[in-house]
């Protein structure tokens, strides 16, 4: 595996024999996210359930927490797996409750954390089960937006970055499983 040079200003870096394209950065992620938390925060949610999207979501989710401490936020966290890819890189249109979360929400305010907003069909499916089960409000937060690929009547409250249209990998996104890991958000330009 080669890593980029920190100093260095690249758009580009190679991961075990993979081209990779950066969009957006970790120091620009970083920044965002902390901005994030200030507009969630001052949404004023009350008795705030935090619910990530897993799998995709789950570095995006763990560092927004962390910044929900330092605005002053105190949610409680449940977890849920929808699935609507699997192992393909085009949703399958379909939206199945892979784990459900185990939380009352019957009067609290809900915020589902995901990684990226496309067609809005499952972040839509998601919305619409909570709200049927009573829940007071319903926000969503994403990383990244791609606006142009939107199915569903779905809007995120909360965003990061509006995404080109290209299939991206890293910060806890994934091609078949490969590149959770990386620090950045990018897209496979070339394969080895």
């Amino acid at each position: 595996m080669v890593f980029p040079n920190q100093g260095a200003r690249m758009n580009t870096v190679e991961v075990d024999g993979v081209r990779i394209e950066v969009l957006f950065s970790e120091r620009k992620i970083c920044a965002r996210i902390e901005e994030m938390a200030q507009d969630i925060a001052a949404a004023k949610p009350r008795n705030l359930l935090v619910v990530p999207i897993l799998k995709g979501s789950f570095i995006f989710a763990a560092d927004l927490l962390r910044a929900f401490y330092r605005v002053g936020l105190l949610p409680e966290v449940d977890f849920m797996i929808l699935a609507s890819y699997r192992e393909a890189t085009v949703s399958s249109g379909r939206v199945e409750v892979l784990r459900d979360i185990e939380t009352d929400v019957k009067g609290r305010d809900v915020l589902f954390v995901d990684d990226i907003l496309e067609s809005g069909r499952t972040l839509a499916y998601a919305r619409d089960l909570l709200a049927a089960r009573g829940a007071r409000r319903v926000m969503t937060a994403v990383l990244l937006d791609k606006p142009g690929k939107r199915v569903a009547d779905m809007e995120a409250d909360f965003r990061g970055f509006e995404c080109p249209d290209v299939f991206v990998v890293g910060y806890g996104m994934d091609m078949a499983h490969a590149f959770r890991e990386l620090p950045f958000v990018g897209h496979v330009v070339e394969r080895a």
